[in-house]
């Protein structure tokens, strides 16, 4: 699968059109600011709006291990190895608990902001990670989208919004955010900047962004998220549109690059705040989405990644390391927040492309399953457990079965919360919804 940086270095950037690239997408730019210069006041998009963070748990997070049924005998039966007692989690009530390793979560959830829905899944799933997290980035359950729901939302929901409605961390575009019009922009793509500033002030672009992906002055140990077999990014299709001609990719690639560093950078250097984050690569990427929102942003989706959950091997240390570094990542992030008064505005909602077996394997791992749970955090949310836990003894090759569609945890964020007056033209449907907002 190539990417959007593969295409251009490959299809543009080769033979002799090296120097002709930067002066093309410059002149391209530049037609696009002066048509777009009217609109770039942001007239949907306001500085106070509500803000939604789009947190992916990359390579199919053990659900059963994250919020545990340690009261239920078949769970202990299916991991004599692996699974929790009831000493080993945060007790919710008498049937589940969270893992230990999330006390800030477990903190959250007593405060009544956290809400965390059970057995989310789609029908006649996948368990390729590939194929399941397309289905859950286009909302499409026959994969056939070349639109995200993301994206979508941003065409129907946002009309005249500058790209920066929405702002990915990932090494690539997220196929969530596959638009017709608005792509947001991908800010792990130093190239788009270098080609804003042209080749005589490379070091100047680099120089931005080794400073915007600066951690605040107290960051530990730069330890990657490991313990799986993939690594995992967002995964996209190139351009996100079907049909795209290279001239309209470029046009978009350009578009992304309409965004000013100078502007970003100015406005992420706002905020210096005295919470401390961790070194882990999320943990730095909330720190830049909390910077960015106290600086003034007017993005509503902030998308970030968190790998390492394909615990097909002695998983129980690496998945509680791993929920761990999503615990401390949040605490640092929502205590941000709160210091500058953006709280309020904030919702942040998990997913992962499916969940696990129930059954441990050879290897005291899990293998690819189907449903899971998804964390809803914020002042906003209506806490508590949402759905119903699945049963462990009522299943489907092995799986839990889903028992709320992951199209109804979304209509509830773009509803309830981003507020799109319309679901059908970007889930292709109505859903029921939950409840999860307010």
């Amino acid at each position: 699968m190539k990417t959007r940086r593969d295409f251009l270095r490959t299809t543009v950037l080769g033979a002799s059109a090296a120097w002709t690239v930067p002066m093309f997408v410059e002149r391209t730019f530049g037609q696009l600011h002066e048509g777009a210069r009217d609109i770039a006041i942001q007239p949907v998009t306001g500085k106070d709006d509500t803000i939604l963070v789009v947190l992916q748990l990359a390579g199919g997070n053990d659900g059963l291990n994250t919020l545990v049924p340690y009261a239920d005998d078949a769970y202990h039966k299916a991991r004599p190895r692996i699974a929790k007692k009831e000493k080993d989690i945060i007790r919710l009530n008498d049937h589940v608990g969270l893992n230990s390793s999330m006390p800030f979560l477990g903190s959250m959830f007593k405060e009544g902001n956290l809400g965390i829905v059970q057995g989310v899944g789609y029908p006649n799933p996948n368990r390729s990670h590939f194929v399941s997290t397309s289905i859950w980035e286009t909302a499409d359950t026959s994969n056939r989208s070349a639109t995200g729901w993301l994206g979508r939302y941003f065409d129907n929901a946002c009309p005249g919004a500058d790209p920066t409605v929405g702002i990915s961390f990932n090494k690539t575009q997220p196929e969530a955010f596959g638009a017709a019009k608005n792509p947001g922009v991908c800010l792990n793509s130093p190239e788009l900047y270098r080609w804003i500033h042209g080749g005589g002030e490379k070091a100047q672009a680099e120089e931005f962004f080794a400073e915007l992906n600066q951690p605040d002055d107290h960051a530990d140990d730069d330890m990657p998220a490991d313990g799986g077999s993939i690594a995992m990014p967002a995964g996209g299709k190139t351009g996100g549109i079907a049909g795209e001609g290279n001239l309209a990719f470029l046009e978009r690639v350009a578009l992304d690059a309409r965004v000013s560093s100078k502007t970003i950078l100015e406005l992420a250097a706002k905020h210096k705040t005295n919470v401390r984050y961790d070194g882990t690569p999320l943990a730095r990427n909330l720190n830049l989405v909390s910077r960015m929102i106290a600086g003034g942003m007017p993005t509503r989706v902030y998308y970030v990644s968190h790998g390492g959950f394909d615990t097909h091997n002695q998983q129980a240390n690496s998945h509680d390391r791993l929920l761990g570094q999503l615990d401390s990542a949040l605490k640092s992030f929502f205590a941000d927040l709160k210091q500058q008064g953006n709280d309020k505005r904030v919702v942040l909602m998990t997913f992962s492309e499916f969940g696990r077996r129930v059954a441990e394997n050879a290897s005291a791992g899990t293998d690819h399953g189907k449903a899971s749970c998804l964390f809803l955090a914020g002042a906003a949310v209506k806490g508590g457990l949402h759905g119903v836990h699945p049963s462990l003894t009522d299943l489907s090759e092995g799986d839990i079965r889903h028992t709320v569609d992951f199209r109804s945890v979304y209509g509830g964020v773009l509803g309830d919360w981003l507020k799109a007056p319309k679901m059908k033209p970007i889930l292709g449907a109505e859903y029921p919804k939950m409840g999860l907002i307010g």
